[in-house]
């Protein structure tokens, strides 16, 4: 009775932040007591099941809701309101629902999941994400606003963070396959497609800081880009058969 009320009691406070998120409307610092709820929530879910929550898209995609918040708000700290919340606040409350959608999943990790390399695979992993996120959000207001170059630049820091840690996170992960299963790489379409991932993002970085591209180009590959993550995270999993949940 008391694990099903705790349990209940987190699905309310999930609900809660549907309400809290879209305070940063009026302006991007107020995301602040969203995040410390979001925080709660996920150490509360951490200590539930003694593990960290990330598994399964519930998790993961309450998780990247979460990242791209503290992206959003350390990338917005000093903006007022404007377009740059109108487009961050919705991508997050579209996770969140997506989240709220999808079924928890209870219980340990199994065994195969039991690493530290697992846990910072997979949190790198998120946490570039949604750098790749904030900088599509800044490619849109590069497009839509007259001060194209200040969000021109702020994609390409977002999105040159996210490639950095997104880099991390493939060797972390190379470490657990090892472990798990003996190699550095399976051919599975999640291996693939992370890869398109990284190499589209290192065309992104090439364009820009070697072959000088600016302006409107180089700001769809960003764009882009994140198209091609959230497929590699959600489409992925739901179209092909692969050894990876998310």
């Amino acid at each position: 009775m008391t694990v099903r009320f705790e349990f209940l009691e987190i699905i309310s406070m999930e609900k809660f932040l549907f309400i809290l998120y879209p305070l940063a409307f009026i302006r991007p610092r107020l995301v602040l007591p969203a995040l410390a709820v979001h925080a709660g929530l996920i150490i509360a879910s951490a200590l539930r099941y003694g593990r960290i929550p990330l598994i399964g898209m519930h998790d993961t995609l309450g998780f990247l809701a979460f990242s791209v918040g503290a992206v959003y708000l350390f990338f917005g700290w000093g903006r007022k309101r404007d377009l740059y919340s109108y487009v961050a606040i919705p991508l997050i409350v579209l996770l969140l629902a997506g989240s709220a959608a999808s079924p928890a999943v209870s219980g340990p990790l199994p065994p195969v999941l039991r690493t530290l390399w697992f846990e910072l695979h997979v949190i790198l992993s998120f946490v570039s994400y949604a750098f790749f996120g904030i900088g599509a959000v800044f490619g849109v207001l590069s497009l839509a606003e007259k001060n194209q170059t200040a969000n021109e630049v702020d994609q390409y820091r977002n999105l040159l963070l996210g490639y950095l840690l997104f880099s991390v996170a493939m060797i972390f992960g190379g470490i657990w396959a090892f472990y798990a299963w003996g190699t550095y790489w399976l051919w599975t379409p999640k291996e693939l497609w992370t890869t398109i991932v990284w190499f589209w993002y290192s065309l992104y970085l090439h364009a820009r800081l070697v072959r000088g591209w600016t302006g409107t180009r180089v700001v769809w590959l960003g764009i882009i880009g994140f198209v091609i993550v959230l497929f590699t995270y959600a489409g992925v999993g739901l179209l092909m058969k692969s050894s990876h949940e998310f």
